[in-house]
């Protein structure tokens, strides 16, 4: 009889030639469980994804009342369903004015499709303006947004009407027009290996789509649910989007994606024709339940406070020579060690001896750390301690 392993290679659709195999039986708090019962301390939950570790018990619990009661009933708009309602309600009383109207979907990329079609709609333009080095999905509109085309190349041609601005480049800022119905930016830089907002480009960036009358959409899919240091990362800044993206962190491990707007923009996909925007599963009852309680418990513990503590630990113990530079929005972090051949090596060793980190699509010369937001002082020490050890190890080749 074939092993699990191999029934995962012959039958399960691989993305890369190099998958890490790991066979997990379990995951609790900021660790994941082997087959052999080696523990790995997950230091890139999922992809930022679980926010408040694995198999929280409030979350669970969420899901498990859910679905005693019902899972899918119909088609998302037409029933009223509480987890729904409330999770809208919660999001809405927790964002600035005029975002108040939520439209739930699958994932980010499903978020940034739906956000998309919004502003085509609500503008009644054509052209979209997205930053190098953005990543906001991998569907074909949203991979559309995607320069440099390093993993989009072999499915073009994509979407038309795409142009692209340099990130923190005011003078690319003149690229925006009347002919733009939106900009799509991250708040911070996650694929790029973290770059955040500098000399109030967000201001400027806001600054310039008002002008044109063009909508600015943040994608806070990374960075929002109070990894960056707040609640939503663009309360940094100080500038308010037109429209907001949410996924990943959004459903505690669950999986849910929003777009949020004003409703008076958002009501433009409901008519002229109806039904402009639709979704099977989104706003699924259980995920809702599911982002509801991780909403409640982020914000009732005020957790980005704690992501900023656990951000300043990580700086002051990840020190060695061969470390670059640590690049960091809370617990959003990037620690370049250099070219990919060495990144590598320290990532298989860290894996090695139980700490799983990761590297960034568009750079791969740095770790990718976006732990828990959970995750404990002696959690980080521990994962300090066996990456600068990698780091060593690998220095001395």
């Amino acid at each position: 009889m074939s092993t699990l392993r191999q029934q995962f290679l012959q039958h399960v659709a691989q993305t890369s030639d190099i998958p890490m195999l790991l066979e997990i039986e379990r995951a609790e708090g900021s660790f994941l469980y082997d087959r052999t019962g080696k523990r790995y301390l997950d230091l890139i939950a999922g992809i930022s994804v679980s926010v408040l570790g694995h198999g929280h018990p409030t979350v669970v619990e969420a899901v498990k009342a859910q679905a005693e009661r019902y899972m899918h009933t119909l088609v998302y708009g037409e029933y009223v369903l509480s987890p729904q309602v409330e999770l809208a309600t919660l999001l809405a009383s927790l964002l600035p004015d005029p975002l108040d109207s939520v439209y739930f979907t699958n994932s980010g990329s499903e978020a940034t499709e739906g956000a998309m079609k919004l502003a085509k709609r609500f503008t009644g333009r054509a052209e979209i303006v997205a930053c190098r080095e953005a990543y906001h999905g991998s569907t074909q509109g949203a991979a559309s947004l995607m320069w440099p085309t390093t993993f989009t190349q072999a499915y073009h041609p994509l979407l038309p009407g795409i142009r692209h601005i340099n990130f923190n480049c005011e003078e690319d800022l003149e690229r925006i027009t009347t002919a733009t119905a939106c900009v799509i930016a991250e708040t911070v830089q996650a694929e790029a290996g973290v770059r955040w907002p500098q000399n109030d480009y967000l201001k400027k960036l806001r600054k310039r789509c008002t002008e044109v009358g063009a909508l600015l959409i943040f994608d806070e899919i990374q960075a929002g649910y109070g990894r960056t240091g707040s609640l939503w990362a663009f309360e940094q800044y100080g500038v308010v989007p037109d429209v907001m993206l949410l996924a990943k962190g959004m459903g505690g491990g669950m999986p849910i994606g929003a777009f949020v707007a004003a409703r008076e923009v958002m009501e433009v996909l409901g008519h002229e024709p109806p039904l402009g925007h639709i979704t099977t599963f989104g706003g699924h009852p259980v995920c809702c339940a599911a982002a509801l309680a991780t909403l409640r418990f982020i914000s009732e513990n005020k957790l980005w406070e704690k992501a900023k503590e656990n951000e300043a630990l990580f700086r002051q113990l990840l020190v060695h020579p061969a470390i670059k530079e640590v690049r960091s929005a809370g617990l959003l972090m990037a620690v370049e060690v250099g070219e990919f051949p060495v990144l590598r090596s320290i990532i298989l060793d860290c894996v090695a001896n139980g700490v799983i980190t990761d590297w960034f699509l568009f750079n791969d010369q740095s770790l990718r750390i976006a732990p828990p937001l959970t995750i404990s002082e002696e959690e980080i020490r521990f994962a300090c301690e066996v990456i600068n050890t990698a780091v060593e190890k690998t220095a001395n080749g």
